[in-house]
């Protein structure tokens, strides 16, 4: 993607332009963001992709006795007549189920794979919504069908409502407010408190992006590690053959606290393995997301692209994808790369590939990480 070059989808920002000053910073509204938008999903299919258990859905009720919400899989059933007001369902990584929605997000890949989340989808009656919240991520609210006001503000105070099954502010404090119609996006940066709230039957596409917590990621780099701590440390004892005798057993000698601190500290002193060990947590699917395998026989002769629900990513030396890392180098690097930028190959540039990494692709394609073209 050129950087540089300005896009309707970000009021005629370049990327750069739109990193450098709003991303993390302030809110954007775009009015035309994708012009003549008309949604590939409609209210019909994303009510059967509520229904399914595979996908992650919630339906969210404000009634005179308060917030109602209940987890999918949601049955048709199960969801109130759509000509009643004042209720919501979200259906989380939509992009994971269609090909449609998994390409418009392609239009943000300006902002790192590693960042990137899903795109969520919500359905809502007139008067429908969430209530007023913050995310703790970025997100990009596009109109997809009909209307929803959405109102902003920094609010400093987070406190939340007791006793609702929400994550609702108590005293939530709107500074601007917007009437987004169809193909109108806003972005948010993480904290920004919003309340959206539908005009008449309406859906917005939600285009979020994650941000690891410390504790989050330091517990699953740190599960990786000991995974690997065996390999990468070694098998040395712990020697004390100036230990002296004790009166107080049960006192830990302070010799074999530092032989602790110095284990963890050589497994921790391995930079690959860290960025190993990163690269496929960042790739990891979603517990949700299985893939069919091709039980064809594989034929990469006219080039492959990356399944929708396949994450690929780099780094210097490795090439990660679904959760497994792979160390390359050379001529394999730079073409494996380019499909991890791409998420597609052309047959001629598999031709170029080592014996090694065509069995890779070809292993990727029995597995249904990748697809022919």
């Amino acid at each position: 993607m050129n950087t540089e070059h300005p896009l309707a989808l970000l009021g005629g920002l370049t990327p750069s332009q739109f990193m450098k000053r709003h991303w993390q910073k302030k809110p954007l509204l775009v009015r035309n963001a994708i012009p003549g938008f008309v949604p590939c999903v409609g209210r019909s299919e994303l009510v059967t992709l509520a229904a399914d258990e595979k996908v992650e859905s919630r339906l969210i009720i404000d009634s005179d006795k308060g917030w109602k919400m209940r987890h999918g899989p949601l049955p048709k059933r199960s969801l109130p007549p759509f000509s009643q007001r004042k209720w919501t369902f979200l259906v989380q990584g939509v992009d994971l189920h269609h090909d449609g929605v998994h390409a418009l997000m392609q239009q943000f890949r300006f902002v790192p794979d590693a960042r990137l989340d899903d795109v969520m989808i919500s359905y809502a009656t007139d008067g429908g919504g969430v209530g007023p919240h913050f995310d703790s991520y970025d997100v990009f609210l596009l109109q997809a069908h009909g209307q929803r006001r959405w109102r902003i503000g920094r609010n400093k105070d987070l406190t939340l409502q007791a006793g609702v099954p929400l994550k609702i502010l108590q005293n939530f404090e709107a500074e601007e407010e917007f009437v987004l119609n169809p193909g109108d996006m806003l972005y948010l940066p993480p904290k920004y408190a919003h309340d959206g709230v539908a005009v008449g039957e309406c859906m917005t596409w939600s285009i979020g992006f994650r941000s690891p917590q410390q504790g989050e990621l330091a517990r699953e780099l740190l599960l990786g590690l000991a995974d690997e701590a065996f390999e990468g440390v070694g098998d040395a004892l712990y020697r004390d053959p100036k230990q002296l005798a004790v009166s107080s057993p049960a006192s830990i000698p302070a010799a074999l606290g530092d032989f602790a601190r110095q284990v963890v500290d050589k497994a921790l002193k391995d930079p690959q393995l860290l960025s190993s060990l990163l690269g496929e947590y960042l790739t990891e699917p979603k517990s949700n997301v299985w893939f069919d395998g091709d039980e064809e026989e594989p034929d990469l002769s006219q080039g492959a692209q990356l399944d929708r629900r396949t994450k690929m990513m780099y780094e210097d030396q490795h090439i990660f994808i679904n959760g497994e890392s792979f160390r390359v180098g050379g001529q394999d690097a730079v073409v494996l790369r380019q499909l991890a930028d791409d998420r597609t190959i052309k047959g001629e540039k598999i031709k170029i590939l080592s014996t090694d990494a065509k069995a890779a692709l070809l292993e990727w394609m029995r597995a249904g990480w990748l697809k022919r073209l």
